[in-house]
């Protein structure tokens, strides 16, 4: 039987720009923040990190508020689109004010303003925002391959975006002069915001009785707890949040730390520009995604590729070490085809742990389960950028010198190399237990007896 189509190419595109405008907040706060708040403010990068880890973690408690909330959520925009329309406004405030930390006060006003501005940003607006932009994947078709072609687009302009960003900060900061960070900040605002705003108002979601979201008045009476109970108790859930919080710790690190790299290990600190432009490698692999897994299946594809992943991450470590910008550059190309199934397809995984936790428990908590996009995103982007802060901070660097010791530059070289090879053993770990489609089969095979 042929499964029914809901998107249009249009549609997949519009999508996809929610994607291409977030990265402009996301880019901008992980690549730049901590570089930001040590050479151009003078903070000690332990501080930092920590003050980041703490709001992170505040963050994370409020991600499932807000998959709940998206849950209860009846209004003529649907469930999830409003609530991603209308965070991009403050959202867009935030990443200017982060980025106007005051000057001539005292260094605790200056880490209470970072600390505050910080925590809304992430821990309100952005929450609201990329939650019901992931759950939208499931509201807008019933299709599995669809939603799968839906990661791959999002993920296309997330790449194209991300590049845009960590390539041409630090340039453009450079020709703006003393305002450069502000000045910089209120472009990639309005960047964000435009097409935050195209991508919410034109992916309309489905009539209720043509998603996976039926039996409304049954799951509006579930109560928070009761709720929460089920999607902590599937086991599922936890793998995914965990893959979601191990992808963006390396993220975290490789951009925060990949600044320093490439400026005090590498010696130009516009290679990071180079490196970053690598990950259009990504697209090949996100392109040739739906295919794969239409022939082998998710599980296959994405445990394959992470199993080849590990001696790509050790090669790139070994070239690290070396400093060998040329070796860097092209291991980096090939971790992004071999990561990129993953990438396309983790929404598609996560619509079917919502969909395991429906046919177990006759529940629907498909926001709830969403929320661990946003989770893992943001605490794993936390815990990276921590990470480099802490090992920094532990090597004594020095923001206002323009050469580091040997001590340092072994630090950043680790940091940037070695930890993230343990976290994709971490990652192929999980795969390897994601077992949800074949269960999901099971259990739908089971009720049509």
């Amino acid at each position: 039987m042929q499964e029914k189509k809901y998107l249009s190419f249009p549609k997949k595109v519009a999508y996809g720009l929610g994607d291409f405008g977030s990265n402009f907040f996301y880019m901008m706060v992980t690549s730049f923040m901590l570089l930001y708040m040590t050479t151009s403010v003078g903070l000690d990068p332990g501080i930092a990190g920590t003050l980041m880890m703490a709001s992170r973690i505040l963050d994370g408690i409020t991600d499932v508020f807000f998959g709940h909330l998206i849950d209860k959520t009846k209004s003529k925009l649907g469930k999830a689109r409003p609530w991603m329309f209308y965070s991009g406004f403050p959202l867009a405030a935030c990443l200017i004010l982060l980025f106007m930390i005051p000057v001539g006060v005292s260094t605790t006003t200056q880490y209470v303003y970072f600390f505050i501005v910080y925590t809304l940003a992430n821990a309100i607006f952005y929450t609201a925002n990329n939650i019901s932009y992931a759950t939208l994947s499931a509201l807008i078709t019933r299709s599995d391959s669809e939603r799968v072609s839906l990661g791959t687009f999002r993920f296309i302009f997330a790449i194209i975006a991300s590049v845009a960003v960590t390539g041409g900060t630090v340039s453009l900061v450079s020709s703006l002069g003393a305002n450069g960070w502000r000045t910089v900040a209120i472009i990639y605002a309005v960047v964000f915001l435009a097409f935050n705003t195209i991508s919410s108002l034109c992916s309309k979601e489905l009539p209720p009785e043509d998603t996976d979201v039926r039996e409304e008045k049954k799951s509006e009476k579930t109560a928070f707890g009761a709720a929460l109970k089920v999607v902590l108790s599937n086991k599922y859930y936890l793998l995914a949040l965990a893959i979601y919080i191990l992808m963006y710790t390396s993220s975290g690190i490789g951009t925060a730390i990949g600044t320093y790299y490439c400026q005090y290990v590498l010696g130009n600190a516009s290679l990071l520009g180079l490196i970053s432009m690598s990950a259009f490698i990504m697209i090949i692999g996100l392109i040739a995604n739906p295919g794969l897994v239409k022939k082998f299946g998710m599980y296959k594809v994405n445990l394959i590729s992470y199993l080849i992943t590990i001696p790509v991450a050790a090669l790139l470590m070994f070239f690290g070490y070396r400093a060998s910008f040329i070796g860097v550059l092209v291991l980096t190309f090939i971790r992004g085809i071999t990561t990129a199934p993953l990438q396309g397809s983790i929404n598609a995984i996560i619509a079917e742990v919502g969909q395991n936790a429906y046919l177990k428990k006759n529940v629907h908590v498909e926001g709830m389960m969403f929320s661990c996009t946003s989770v893992g995103m943001k605490v794993g982007s936390g815990l990276g950028t921590a990470i480099s802060g802490w090992m920094l901070s532990a090597a004594h660097f020095v923001g206002e010198a323009e050469q580091q010791t040997e001590g340092v530059l072994n630090v950043i070289k680790f940091t940037y190399g070695a930890i993230p090879l343990i976290i994709v053993v971490l990652i192929t770990v999980c795969l390897w237990r994601m077992h949800v489609v074949e269960e999901n089969a099971q259990l739908q095979a089971a009720k049509a007896e």
